[in-house]
């Protein structure tokens, strides 16, 4: 039995469905005509290429897994004497002294005798550093390699022996200033020699000239040390965490390079973050658990597993740059450039404006009806190529799961901006070409320059004030909110790539959305987003129609 309304009329010749009649033509008309233009496959065919690209760029960096890299650059051997940097910096040795390496021949510092002290005299077996004095020798090692590579002053014992009295120098060489820098010694004739600064091993006495200085210690004994490969020092000392939010001290030094327990020279651990506590990380939350600040002891946790970290923040930043720079700023901005700048002007350059407005329809459903039908093929192209790209990544992307299901809420997010700025894009560039049908191209042209600097900016400062006078800044603070919301641990990872030195691009491509009322919170964040991009979007449209309704059709 039909049903009937109150005034008796059959539902299906009521005013509505006249109206849902009306709106589906136009509707229908419009996709069909989007559809039929080479223009159309053209421009949403670039935008799979674009997508195509980064896609095989993604695939082509991930596809051997992630290479270790040595983020402290501790596996370098920069004197090529086989002991990588990290195995010298264990031992204390050099690594740019290719005489000086671990198990090599140490200079163990003892005393001095400074310009001033007193007594003046010391009698002992040592190494005598920068001597400067009076010599007195009961043995000397002439056989003694130089192992200073760093100083000229090694007394070379096998050259011709140096007589000072030959040579003019009285007995108080030092007062007169006739010593002879370019030799760093002589010999007296009762066998005492004159030191001008002269490195040399020995046993005797020794006074020191007043005025002047001398240091004296010992050389270790060598011994030998494996080299390491230099693969042992690349993800070798990986960020440790108990995953608790609390301030807490945290941090290991696994390989060793800040404890320095293994050094023959004698030096103190690092405390570099001042909490007073040696070679640690500490790590600063405030009262609800947000990460505040990781302040690391030199060494410490400086070379971490980048299949773990830099891995999953190099995917990240690939999704949240795609999703910025590729859908928003490209695709959302260059589709509806082509697609919906056109979609009354053209008919009214056809002819087929009138035959339209001939039929029952009001001229302000008529603009409403035609960015349906352009929404229709906008949203339908936008969300299967979300899809596609939000599966491949997904499964190829880091961690030990098939599919990476944490992603897609963020890829969701990413489409649903870009849907949001291909309406805000097409009322605009629809309204324009109702003004200007000639020259409104032009104008369209320089809008999209301003909306794809504002994205930039709104990627690099986020906290500009100009920036807000754009639509791509509200859809890039919505991506912002919509990581925050599913990939919750965003921050702590961005924090943990500034703090580590790791080099991943999430910190440039995502920062915490700005415009949240003060709360911080990401939920406030989107809210705002949406509202102002579908409050501008309305506008334009509503203008569109004001100023439709009044337009002579040519």
């Amino acid at each position: 039995m039909e049903e009937i309304d109150k005034q008796g009329r059959n539902l299906s010749t009521t005013v509505w469905t006249q109206l849902d009649r009306k709106a589906g033509a136009i509707t229908e008309l419009t996709i069909r005509q989007l559809r039929n233009r080479i223009s159309t496959w053209v421009v949403l065919g670039v935008g799979v290429l674009l997508i195509s690209l980064l896609l095989i760029f993604y695939v082509d960096s991930i596809r051997d897994d992630f290479e270790p890299y040595d983020n402290d650059g501790d596996s370098q051997d920069w004197d090529n004497d086989g002991y990588p940097l990290g195995q010298e910096l264990i031992y204390g040795t050099s690594d740019y002294d290719d005489s000086n390496f671990p198990g090599s021949s140490e200079y163990i510092y003892q005393g001095d005798i400074d310009w001033n002290d007193q007594p003046r005299n010391h009698y002992g077996n040592h190494t005598w550093v920068y001597a400067w004095g009076y010599f007195t020798p009961t043995w000397i090692d002439v056989e003694a390699e130089n192992p200073f590579s760093w100083s000229d002053s090694w007394i070379d014992w096998s050259s011709e022996e140096y007589i000072c009295e030959e040579e003019g120098l009285g007995s108080d060489p030092f007062s007169s200033g006739r010593f002879n820098l370019d030799r760093n010694y002589c010999l007296f004739e009762n066998g005492t020699y004159i030191m001008f600064g002269a490195i040399f091993i020995g046993e005797g006495d020794f006074f020191v000239e007043p005025g002047w200085n001398t240091e004296w210690g010992y050389l270790t004994e060598p011994f030998f040390v494996e080299k390491h490969p230099k693969s042992k020092y690349i993800d070798e000392d990986d960020i440790n965490w108990d995953k608790n939010r609390v301030s807490s001290s945290q941090g290991f030094d696994d390989d060793g390079d800040c404890l320095k327990e293994e050094y023959v020279v004698d030096s103190s651990p690092n405390d570099s973050n001042r909490n007073g506590i040696y070679c640690d990380v500490q790590w600063t939350f405030d009262s609800n658990g947000n990460l505040v600040s990781i302040r690391a002891d030199n060494n410490v946790d400086e070379d971490p597993d980048d299949s773990k970290h830099i891995g999953e923040s190099s995917h990240r930043t690939f999704i949240i740059g795609t999703g910025k720079i590729a859908f928003v700023m490209i695709i959302g901005l260059f589709v509806p450039l082509f697609l919906a700048l056109g979609l009354v002007r053209d008919e009214s350059e056809n002819g087929t404006l009138h035959y339209l407005l001939s039929k029952p329809i009001h001229r302000g459903e008529f603009i409403l009806y035609r960015l349906l039908g352009y929404l229709a093929i906008v949203v339908s192209y936008t969300l299967i190529l979300t899809l596609i790209i939000a599966f491949i990544t997904s499964i190829i992307g880091p961690g030990n799961s098939f599919i990476r299901l944490s992603d897609y809420p963020v890829w969701i997010g990413i489409a649903f901006s870009t849907i949001l700025v291909l309406t805000a894009y097409g009322s605009v560039f629809n309204t324009v070409g109702l003004v200007l049908p000639k020259y409104g191209v032009y104008l369209c042209i320089l809008f999209g320059v301003w909306e794809f600097l504002m994205g930039l900016f709104t990627i690099t400062i986020p906290e500009s004030d100009i920036t807000m006078l754009s639509i791509s800044h509200w859809a890039i603070q919505l991506i912002d909110a919509v990581v925050m919301i599913a990939w919750s641990d965003t921050p702590l990872i961005q924090e943990q790539a500034d703090a580590f030195g790791l080099e991943t691009g999430i910190s440039f491509f995502w920062h915490p959305p700005v415009h949240t009322l003060g709360t911080g919170s990401p939920f406030i964040a989107s809210i705002i987003s949406v509202v102002f991009i579908l409050t501008f979007s309305m506008g334009m449209i509503l203008i569109g129609q004001l100023i439709f309704r009044n337009k002579e059709i040519m």
